[in-house]
This record gives structure tokens, C-alpha cells and sequence, in this order.
């Protein structure tokens, strides 16, 4: 492993200008489970490492009734996930902090280390995006809010510019009467990256879906969304979503599945999604 500087800023300010100071060789390092993996398989080779855990602002979980639900960039995976708001309001955002890698994995890597990876397969990533999140970022021009719809760009990819953090990602109230899942498809039951992974949400009089390995980012099928507006699930309904839903993504093969696999799961979980929704 080739050495490199360490840097372990206690505010945001000298965490923002030790990333504008050493430019694309200096690389956040928050929960490491992603970071330090790649660093042993020499996929990443670092100058510098910024270490963001002691800055206090970025810790912590906070509810505000009849607003949302902010997580700080250092919540780890399991305190989201056993979080009782979030089991309480967004069982499926919990259900997918939850089956990130091993209880151990989860004791490091964070929310927000997972949507920052920009991994098409980052299983909280389904959850944000029918959540309509909004990710918070520190950086030299100050604080901004970025939609989750445009945070992401390509494969590993975020619209983030040089010298600027996540802070926090802020996830709206919904109805009381929403309901949602999240599904996914592995190739063992635990501890795996998703084949194909999905959140499927119910608000109103519509449904919200999202998927995960399906196309270079996660991705929100609208087409889809916008057909079951208002309609009654039934297995005709359901049929012509199914189809409408494989004609929007685009996935490819790799060493998990192929192409052909990952279209017809998505038929599979979304049929599976709406049915245990409608009953």
C-alpha cells in the first residue's frame, strides 16, 4: 500500500479546503468500508485522506414532526436502521440500511457513504429516491440543497464539485396513510450486493418505484408511476405495469446476472411489490 497524509479536520471550513488543496488526490474518509477496500485492492491510490468522523455537526439522527427526517453523513447504517422513527415511518428505509453487507459492515459504513458511492446498487439509494430526498452539502460557496434526482450522474458518479461535502440528506413526511417495501434480489439471502433491488411506495392515490441495478444510477420508473395513477391493482393493471416498467430500464451483464435476468426481475418484484401493497 503506498503511504499518504492524513488529515482528521474538526469543521466542515478545513475539511472543504483540504479537499480544494490536494485536489483529485485527496479522498473523504467517513465509515472506510468502501474507501480502505478499495485502497487494498489498489483500485484507489490516495495522497490524502480526509477524515470527516470528528466533525461534530455531521453525527446524529433528527425528526421534526410534520417536516422530515434529517441523517447526519456519520450515522452508520445500523443506527438508521434501528432508529425508531425510521422503523416506525420508513419501515423500507430501514429494511434496506439493514441488509447492507454484515452487522459488523454496518457498524461502520453510513447512509450517506452509500449514496455518495453512487453504486447503480446502493440498496438505501431505491429508498432516497421515492423519498424525494434532498442531500445537504457543505462546500467553498457555502451550503446548498441538491435533489437525490439530480445528485446522481453515472456509475460511481455524484454532481458534487471539488472541496464540497454531504452533510446530511433530508427526507420529506409523507402521508400517514403511505405504505411502502423494499425488495431485493441477491445471490445469497444475506450479506450481498443486490442482483436487482427496488423500493415500491404507495401515497395517496398513486405508487412511487424505484430501482437499483437497472441502468448506470438508481432510477425512478415515471412511466410506470404515471400509468397505475389512480387505477385499481388487479391482474390486468398489474400485467401492463410489469411491462411498462422492463421497457424503462436498461441494465447490462456483469458477474451478478445478465441483462435478460435483470428485466425480468424487475417484472418480478414489482408484481411482487403491488400485490403485497394492494392487500
Amino acid at each position: 500500500m503506498k503511504s499518504f497524509e492524513y488529515f482528521s479536520p474538526d469543521n466542515l471550513k478545513e475539511a472543504s479546503e483540504l479537499l480544494i488543496q490536494h485536489g483529485e488526490g485527496a479522498h473523504v474518509l467517513n465509515g472506510g468500508t468502501d474507501l480502505i477496500t478499495r485502497i487494498h485492492d489498489h483500485i484507489t491510490i490516495p495522497e490524502v485522506v480526509v477524515d470527516i468522523k470528528q466533525i461534530k455537526e455531521l453525527n446524529g439522527i433528527r425528526y421534526d414532526e410534520g417536516k422530515g427526517l434529517t441523517i447526519g453523513a456519520c450515522v452508520t447504517l445500523n443506527e438508521l436502521g434501528e432508529y425508531p422513527v425510521v422503523v416506525e415511518k420508513y419501515p423500507y428505509l430501514a429494511q434496506a440500511a439493514m441488509l447492507v453487507g454484515s452487522r459488523q459492515v454496518r457498524n461502520r459504513a453510513t447512509c450517506i457513504g452509500n449514496i455518495c458511492n453512487a453504486s447503480p446498487l446502493a440498496d438505501t439509494a431505491t429508498p432516497m429516491i421515492v423519498l424525494d430526498a434532498v442531500v445537504n452539502v457543505y462546500g467553498p460557496e457555502g451550503e446548498k440543497n441538491i435533489s437525490i434526482h439530480d445528485f446522481f450522474v453515472f456509475v460511481r458518479k455524484t454532481c458534487l464539485k471539488p472541496g464540497e461535502l454531504v452533510t446530511s440528506i433530508f427526507v420529506p413526511e409523507l402521508p400517514k396513510a403511505s405504505a411502502g417495501d423494499f425488495l431485493k434480489l441477491s445471490r445469497r439471502k444475506e450479506v450481498d450486493l443486490s442482483t436487482v433491488c427496488a423500493t415500491i411506495l404507495k401515497v395517496e392515490d398513486g405508487y412511487r418505484i424505484g430501482y437499483g441495478a437497472v441502468a448506470p444510477t438508481p432510477v425512478r420508473l415515471r412511466k410506470t408511476e404515471t400509468f397505475l395513477q389512480g387505477k385499481e391493482l388487479n391482474e390486468d393493471v398489474i400485467k401492463e405495469a410489469v411491462k411498462l416498467a422492463q421497457s424503462e430500464v436498461k441494465p447490462i451483464d456483469d458477474i451478478r446476472a445478465t441483462k435478460e435476468y435483470r428485466t425480468e426481475m424487475v417484472g418480478v418484484l414489482l408484481e411482487k411489490g403491488l400485490k403485497g401493497l394492494a392487500e
